[in-house]
């Protein structure tokens, strides 16, 4: 693999490979392996010659279970299961008042014989219960189609994101209201098994882990620390360090800060500060926090106070290629998104690596990342949100699934030829399966094509 480079494209996009700190220039490089992008007649989904997608679940149609599949799909993961199966699990952002789009008939109270204590907040009097959750769907890959889907988790608020920790996907909440108690706090974690036997599962938010607007977490499989990231323009990048390797339930959480940079945003307002230069690592450390159950929803703020640095939307988080990538939905100067490295030093006690490693300013090629996972091929995949509104008189972009390859090339996998974003990308075991959601739709698709182009 090439030692590590900057390019700087014409359009304004900073991009950092995926090695070392060499500080060779040169132009971004766009490529097209599978070729260009054909217009898709159903107008779901484009894509190059030679590939193609089957909608394997849409809002609203029946699952094995009985309900409905519930609307907002969005993080997600790919699990192996038994006989070569593959079993994704998939959060479903639903508020308390999206009732339109819940698993029942009836979404303002729970159907008839459903048991409320598999629901974390069921509804108290005059409210409905929480409507976010997991859905666990089974796919067969020889085939192509799925085999079973069911509801996993249920009475949750707006699962937005999460990660995959061994055989478990740990689902996160991101609630509109951190404040109103509906019965019950939310702002949790979640253990949700990947099973293909269909059966609702005990919901038991992991406290220890904090309680903020989560968005996704990562694991370190050489520490056993976990990191986890939080959706708000002034959130922090935390990590929890647990008293038992795999245990979730007790340890310590931590949140990052910049060595000689206390309290600092890392934003980079270039018209004040040109701070982080993309390409430029620097130290950083961890600090302590208390009170994280935070029922005042006031845990960045303390820890801000307490020298911990400020990111801007931060997204996705993943492993790939030894480091944490990390999508910042707002950052920039222009608010088109920043990916932030993230190198462990593999010794809790000593400072770790960070550096801004790619920055759209007025490109097309890159933006608002959100979700995120490795490409089989090297590299990472990238989700586009399009937050960012157009200039006046222009028209709002589709959004597009991008790769970063290891050599600082960028692909175009895919474009949504409608409105919305894309979520939920994750390959599945073999590398053969791409699964990607398209939210506002309600859609979760698999794409299969000649991937092994990427790497001719």
């Amino acid at each position: 693999m090439p030692s590590r480079r900057t390019f700087l494209g014409t359009t304004g996009l900073a991009f950092l490979g995926l090695q070392n700190y060499a500080t060779a220039r040169t132009e971004t490089r766009l490529i097209a392996p599978f070729g260009p992008l054909l217009a898709d007649p159903a107008k779901i989904l484009d894509l190059p010659e030679g590939f193609s997608y089957r909608v394997l679940a849409t809002r609203g149609e029946p699952m094995s279970d009985g309900y409905k599949v519930p609307g907002a799909p969005d993080g997600m993961a790919a699990f192996p299961g038994p006989d070569g199966k593959v079993v994704l699990v998939c959060n479903h952002e639903l508020g308390l008042a999206q009732t339109a789009m819940g698993p029942f008939t009836d979404n303002t109270r729970l159907p008839d014989g459903f048991d409320p204590a598999l629901a974390y907040n069921p509804g108290t009097e005059g409210r409905n219960p929480a409507l976010g959750g997991t859905t666990n769907l089974v796919f067969d890959p020889a085939t192509g189609t799925k085999t079973a889907h069911f509801l996993s988790l249920f009475g949750t608020d707006r699962n937005c994101a999460g990660g995959k920790v061994g055989d478990t996907w740990i689902t996160c909440e991101e609630p509109d209201d951190m404040l109103t108690t509906r019965g019950k706090l939310h702002g949790w974690c979640y253990a949700v098994h990947a099973t293909s036997t269909p059966g609702l599962q005990q919901p038991a938010p992991l406290k220890a882990l904090g309680r903020f607007r989560h968005e996704a977490v990562a694991l370190d499989p050489k520490t056993g620390i976990l990191y986890l990231t939080e959706d708000r323009d002034d959130g922090l990048l935390y990590r929890f360090l647990p008293e038992t390797r795999g245990d979730f339930t007790k340890g310590k959480l931590q949140a990052l800060a910049v060595i000689n940079r206390p309290s600092c945003h890392l934003r980079n307002f270039h018209a004040t500060t040109n701070w982080p230069v993309p390409g430029q690592p620097f130290q950083v450390t961890w600090i302590d926090l208390d009170d994280i159950e935070a029922p005042k929803d006031d845990l960045r703020v303390r820890g801000h106070e307490a020298d911990a640095a400020a990111f801007p939307r931060s997204e996705g988080i993943h492993l790939a290629d030894g480091a944490f990538y990390i999508c910042c939905t707002n950052g920039g100067p222009h608010k088109l998104g920043q990916i932030f490295r993230l190198d462990p030093s593999g010794d809790p006690a000593k400072p770790d690596t960070l550096q801004l490693f790619l920055q759209p300013e007025a490109s097309d090629l890159l933006t608002n990342g959100d979700n995120l996972c490795p490409a089989p091929w090297g590299g990472i995949v990238i989700c586009e949100d399009l937050v960012a509104e157009p200039k006046p008189g222009e028209k709002k972009p589709a959004a597009h699934v991008r790769c970063v390859t290891p050599q600082g090339k960028i692909i175009t996998l895919a474009r949504n030829p409608a409105d919305g974003e894309f979520a939920g990308c994750c390959f599945s075991p073999d590398g053969k399966w791409f699964f990607v959601n398209l939210q506002t739709r309600g859609l979760t698709l698999a794409v299969t094509g000649p991937w092994d182009k990427a790497i001719a």
